[in-house]
């Protein structure tokens, strides 16, 4: 049985592999694959591990051996998933690999937020500090998270770990229902939460409910202190809105990590906007990047090409 790997540098050089070479009688590995480069590399493959590949309808009609995709992630917006239940190849992907990774990201960046990180290492930098009358800055106005209200959008095993996370620092936890299905929700609404947080925090899956689920209305609502943080996907939140009130001071500090293409090869008016003197944080999709989050990728695939191989 022949596996082959599309993409291993998105997991990093310092992976341990051999738990998938064990699993299999051939295991080759490419850094990265172009488009054009697919076919050939996976004509005689009965695997392939992709984490960010396209494999298209095309693409899978003219691979007679291939029987399994394992999906290097959560996501498997790259794989025509139609087509690979019509030609009877599995797909499994992984989830929950980088739950505790991504709660510390989460929190690191309400804290910076929280903090001012941004316009007080701006403000040192610029030599700020040794021109102070006194012994510190007081430019700008810190929010203590103790006795604040953290509203989340996801109620998973991640917005979970944050919560948890969060109580640790005295935060009041309110889940918002899951957008869309808002009327079969006991809890409240994010549109009747959102007033009343101090710090909004997504991690909900970008879907035709939730994208630009934070726009120019809810931000107008939230307070002139809070702050949003997502973790989620790209335009899950209106990026251009977001920037907009953080400019004019209707919400107390921006970080994302994520933005709508990926990488920006043509820029972003958030990555644009580091350069001025705002409580904004940009991190390039760095959250699930721990060592520990990245190895688990490698364990629960080796358990789905295991649950796999019966069937087979």
């Amino acid at each position: 049985m022949k596996a082959v790997i599309l993409d291993a540098a998105t997991l990093g050089d310092d992976i341990d592999l051999s738990p998938l070479r064990a699993e299999v009688d051939e295991l080759q590995i490419h850094s990265l694959t172009m488009p054009e480069e697919c076919r050939e590399r996976l004509l005689d493959a009965d695997i392939v591990l992709v984490n960010k590949v396209v494999l298209n309808e095309a693409l899978l009609a003219d691979l007679p051996r291939l029987k399994l995709i394992c999906v290097l992630a959560t996501g498997t917006n790259n794989i025509d998933m139609a087509a690979a239940e019509r030609l009877g190849i599995t797909v499994r992907n992984v989830t929950a690999y980088g739950t505790e990774s991504v709660a510390q990201h989460t929190l690191m960046l309400i804290l910076a937020l929280a903090n001012r990180l941004p316009l007080y290492q701006r403000d040192v930098a610029a030599g700020q500090w040794g021109k102070s009358p006194f012994f510190c800055l007081l430019s700008h106005r810190t929010l203590q998270l103790s006795g604040k209200r953290l509203v989340i959008v996801g109620s998973g095993v991640l917005g979970n770990a944050v919560a948890r996370l969060a109580g640790a620092f005295g935060m009041e936890i309110a889940f918002a229902a899951r957008p869309g299905n808002e009327e079969a929700d006991e809890r409240p609404s994010l549109k009747e939460l959102i007033a009343t947080a101090d710090v909004l925090s997504l991690h909900c899956p970008l879907t035709e409910a939730t994208h630009h689920l934070i726009d120019d209305t809810l931000l107008n609502d939230m307070k002139r202190d809070a702050l949003l943080v997502n973790c989620a996907r790209g335009n899950v939140i209106d990026e251009i809105a977001a920037l907009e009130a953080l400019r004019n001071g209707k919400i107390g500090g921006l970080g994302v990590d994520v933005l709508p293409q990926e990488p920006p090869r043509q820029g972003h008016a958030l990555i644009d906007a580091l350069g001025e003197p705002l409580n904004l944080i940009v991190t390039p999709h760095s959250a699930w990047i721990s060592p520990e989050a990245r190895q688990n990728v490698i364990a629960l695939t080796v358990e789905n090409i295991r649950s796999w191989k019966p069937v087979s």
